[in-house]
């Protein structure tokens, strides 16, 4: 693992949430909020080692790499972390769609 990467890993806290993280992914252009996923240290570290995202599956008990499968890929432009250290906001090029309906966003719904 590169020293860089190691180094901004350190700066998020894992353990305040048992391991997990909220990553919140956005269009980088439209600034649209397109997903809610979790993250593990594994899963932050392939991110910022390639260019798309991974996210850990807390139904799977895995990691998975968004849209591998599907071709719906998030392309990672910039990561930004929040105040408490404990959450992420993925600004990304999404391909397709990012929610699992074919919806653009997950959030598509009223209340």
């Amino acid at each position: 693992m590169k020293e860089e990467i190691l180094k901004k890993v350190e700066q998020v806290d894992f353990e305040k949430s048992g391991g997990l993280i909220p990553a919140i992914a956005q269009d980088f252009k439209t600034k649209e909020v397109l997903m809610l996923a979790y993250m593990s240290k594994e899963s932050l570290i392939k991110t910022l080692e390639g260019d798309t995202a991974w996210y850990y599956s807390r139904s799977r008990d895995e990691l998975w790499n968004k849209g591998a499968t599907s071709g719906h890929l998030q392309y990672v432009k910039e990561i930004k972390l929040d105040c408490d250290n404990d959450t992420l906001l993925l600004l990304v090029e999404q391909v397709g769609a990012a929610c699992h309906t074919g919806n653009r966003t997950c959030f598509y719904k009223d209340l």
